[in-house]
């Protein structure tokens, strides 16, 4: 068993799709009708048959306060792993995403957290 699908919840697929690919440079794998809503699948440029991210709606009340919880709280909605987390903190910082906690190491691994502009905070960590 693998993983090959994970999602995030977004309230704007054409924001969410721009921040993702443009901003943080994944490349857009699927972007299909599903029903009123769009499919859209997200993947590393490293990695095009790996596991996909899902920019998934979210339209279900629970799904919304769940997306909104977890922002408030401060705990990022996923982790991504990078190589080089003072390159990609710069780099990100330099289009202007807003980080919520610098590069931080944590025993094993350095952590940053930053807002995606659409509802979650996301984690990346370098492992040493």
């Amino acid at each position: 068993m693998k993983i090959i699908v994970t999602s995030i919840f977004v309230e704007d697929h054409d924001k969410a799709l721009e921040f993702y690919s443009d901003t943080l440079g994944f490349v857009k794998k699927e972007d299909t009708a599903a029903g009123e809503f769009r499919w859209i699948t997200l993947v590393s440029p490293d990695e095009q048959e790996g596991t996909e991210l899902l920019l998934e709606p979210n339209i279900h009340p629970a799904a919304k306060e769940y997306q909104e919880r977890l922002f408030e709280e401060g705990i990022p909605a996923t982790m991504f792993g990078v190589e080089d987390i003072h390159k990609e903190y710069k780099r990100l910082k330099e289009k202007g995403v807003r980080f919520t906690m610098e590069p931080t190491e944590m025993d094993e691994v350095t952590i940053a957290v930053f807002d995606d502009t659409c509802c979650n905070l996301i984690q990346i960590a370098q492992r040493k």
